[in-house]
């Protein structure tokens, strides 16, 4: 399977939701609700880490043909697909400045898609131009020392829009970092993602999703794909 790119037509600007960092099925099932195509869990550490069991219960709370998505760090490709297996993963998501061989990897023993994560402050970094041609989609997050990311900074869209413009055709590209309700309409206007990506800016604390905000979020992707490009 390869994934499609958003269906843009007319001069729309569209972009597909992914709720991240879910750790309740309550949470999943509003993300559904609100059409959202990509719903992920978190396996690299830090206060939304689930276990696969659990993730898998998490996700099964959406009910809908939503994506499964699966946010790891540095982990063994062999772990990679125990996980991937029990959780029911449609994409793995490879945090950790991964290399080419790492999504080669990755795939091989997931079976799944991989989107491999860019961390830019201003420019991208070298060998991302490698990873476009080896991966299913590129995200791109924010640069933050000590951290592989999911912080919740804002990339700086202005300083990126040219690299993105000259890569869009290539690849996917999903957006995250510092998104939230009253920005989003601003990051896909400078930036023609294909997906954004929320954790933090929907909640009300780390992994308890706050469902206005997800409501309010979703309401400002709609308005912004009622906009000209």
């Amino acid at each position: 399977m390869q994934f499609a790119r958003s269906p843009a037509s007319r001069g729309q600007l569209v972009a597909e939701i992914k709720f991240c960092g879910l750790t309740r099925p309550e949470d999943a099932a509003v993300a559904g609700t609100l059409g959202a195509r990509y719903l992920g869990v978190i396996f690299a550490g830090g206060p939304r880490l689930l276990d696969a069991s659990r993730a898998g219960e998490v996700l099964d709370g959406s009910n809908t043909d939503a994506l499964r998505v699966g946010v790891f760090g540095r982990t063994a490709a062999s772990e990679l697909g125990r996980i991937a297996r029990v959780a029911r993963l449609d994409v793995v998501q490879l945090h950790g400045d991964p290399t080419v061989a790492d999504v080669s990897a990755a795939r091989g023993e997931t079976g799944a898609q991989i989107w491999a994560v860019v961390r830019v402050t201003d420019t991208f970094p070298i060998g991302t131009d490698e990873l476009l041609q080896a991966a299913d989609a590129l995200l791109i997050d924010a640069k933050v020392s000590g951290a592989l990311g999911g912080t919740g900074v804002r990339v700086d869209w202005n300083a990126i829009q040219a690299d993105v413009a000259t890569r869009r055709d290539r690849q996917r590209i999903v957006l995250a970092g510092g998104l939230a309700a009253d920005n989003v309409g601003e990051a896909i206007r400078t930036i023609r993602p294909d997906v954004v990506d929320v954790s933090s800016g929907v909640e009300v604390a780390p992994g308890i999703k706050d469902h206005a905000r997800m409501r309010a979020f979703a309401a400002a992707v709609a308005d912004a794909a009622q906009e000209k490009r």
